[in-house]
């Protein structure tokens, strides 16, 4: 019998990818696990009962996440959307779209540093609406970068017939060029709601611990050596990016296939 090397790889490799996500969820739902145990002496949902009925606020920090992330990656990318297509038609389109790099050239942390001087005159430092400021810095020019691709000659040629045809520009966003984006407009979406719901830098700094949000939280537990608390608590911060690839494999993929 002829071993197939092919299958053997590929369910190695899954298994691979599959073990960090496995033992994360069964750290979570165990407790004193100590080595050279096998497996724990406990495994039930007591940590997760502990820690949603105490103090530490991490469902609040799981909602705030939300809620930041949502905001983030509904305005930028509508308002990349719909500015990408004036910097498209702009004759010097090259070098404004050399600028929406700009944020990406330095580190989050720096990038918060060099902001946090104007935050502090503006009010916004240590509070969720500067949170989402800042992150909305990031997030929008991602989708200014990402929607370049859209506005071409062919996108412009319907542009023109529904104006021949006598429509106006309201009309033409919402009969003719939305549908034409909305498979664009869901994966960009979906992109920057999770660059918004992984970053850390931008919100330590701008958050200055008073906005604590799931990643935040993550790291704390981890500095407490809390091994337990910090595998639950990145149990929650993966599984809405699960959610988001779910649905787009399920919705946005197979429209494009």
């Amino acid at each position: 019998m002829r071993l197939n090397w092919k299958t053997f790889v590929l369910s190695f490799l899954v298994i691979l990818v599959l073990f960090p996500f496995i033992y994360m969820v069964l750290l979570s739902l165990a407790t004193d696990w100590r080595f050279p145990d096998l497996m724990p002496n406990y495994i039930g949902l007591k940590n997760w009962k502990t820690i949603l009925n105490s103090e530490t606020g991490l469902l609040e920090s799981f909602f705030q996440s939300l809620f930041i992330s949502l905001s983030v990656g509904i305005v930028s990318t509508f308002s990349g959307f719909f500015i990408s297509r004036s910097v498209y038609y702009h004759p010097k389109r090259k070098y404004l779209n050399l600028l929406t790099y700009f944020p990406y050239i330095l580190a989050p942390v720096v990038f918060a540093a060099c902001l946090s001087f104007f935050f502090i005159k503006m009010g916004l430092f240590g509070n969720i609406g500067g949170v989402i400021i800042a992150q909305f810095l990031i997030g929008f020019p991602y989708a200014m970068i990402f929607f370049s691709s859209f506005w071409n000659k062919k996108i412009r040629h319907y542009e023109d017939l529904v104006a021949t045809l006598g429509g106006n520009r309201r009309q033409t966003f919402i009969k003719v060029l939305l549908p034409l984006a909305k498979s664009m407009l869901l994966i960009c979406f979906f992109q920057t709601f999770l660059i918004s719901w992984f970053e850390y830098g931008l919100t330590s700094i701008i958050g200055i611990g008073k906005v604590q949000t799931l990643t935040i939280k993550v790291f704390l537990f981890i500095k407490e050596s809390n091994n337990y608390y910090g595998a639950l608590s990145c149990c929650l911060l993966i599984f809405p990016p699960v959610v988001l690839l779910y649905l787009n494999k399920r919705y946005v993929f197979k429209n494009l296939v």
